[in-house]
């Protein structure tokens, strides 16, 4: 039986069951769910739910919302459902089990959805991860992420958002998938350190509308002493949106 954990997100706000091996939510679906901008009584579909980490801290930041969250795993997706009775969000969060070719259906309509975040799988080749779940999270499978992509802006409405947490050093295959599916597409890089180069960036855009690509200031994971930056520390512990 898979050991588990309870963990704690946004300074202890939301409660998080996960594997003790394998797969483990960090940080990225905290900056994930900051990047979303959404509104009470928006509808907000999490592309790769995993254990519902990001869902859960976008919930938690936005009173109101409808949230459905799609994960392939079943291990993964169970343990989502428990997270949102654990969170007590059964009413305003949905999880669906299954992959991105066969689950369209029930709740999960194209053009059904105000915006959808997703952190795709981070690698497309080279050693897989030795635990069979965490390679199963982190390398593209059947759909790479062209694929993945075209999924997730399928499911925008006209003028929904898209918010993607993705590795820096894909940022030009992730900006080829979304050429001429969507607009007003922002860069914000997630520095690790003043001057070092950033590992991870979020993207966000919108479909059906038209505007220049634009590359934000970011924001800067670490003090030089190694500790949170207080604009971390603000999406991290305290929720606050990635402005």
């Amino acid at each position: 039986m898979t050991e588990i954990t309870e963990d704690r997100l946004l300074g202890g706000r939301v409660r998080l069951l996960q594997p003790a091996s394998g797969y483990r939510a960090a940080i990225d679906p905290v900056f994930l769910a900051a990047a979303v901008p959404a509104q009470a009584g928006q509808s907000v579909l999490d592309v790769g739910l995993g254990v519902g980490a990001a869902s859960l801290c976008l919930a938690a930041r936005v009173a109101g919302i409808r949230g459905v969250g799609l994960e392939l795993q079943p291990e993964l997706a169970a343990l989502a459902e428990r997270n949102v009775v654990l969170n007590e969000r059964s009413d305003s969060l949905t999880v669906v089990q299954g992959d991105l070719q066969s689950a369209v259906g029930g709740v999960l309509v194209p053009g059904g959805f105000d915006h959808v975040m997703t952190n795709p799988p981070y690698m497309r080749d080279g050693t897989a991860p030795p635990h069979a779940g965490k390679s199963l999270a982190n390398r593209e499978a059947e759909v790479d992420l062209a694929a993945w992509m075209g999924f997730c802006v399928s499911m925008l409405r006209h003028k929904g958002g898209l918010a993607v947490v993705h590795r820096a050093d894909r940022l030009d295959e992730l900006l080829s998938a979304l050429q001429g599916r969507v607009g007003e597409i922002a860069v914000i890089p997630l520095w690790p350190k003043q001057g070092r180069a950033a590992k991870r960036v979020v993207v966000r855009a919108r479909k059906g509308v038209r505007g220049p690509l634009s590359l934000l200031p970011g924001l800067v994971l670490h003090d030089e002493d190694g500790g949170y930056t207080a604009a971390a520390q603000a999406v991290l512990k305290d929720g606050a949106g990635l402005d």
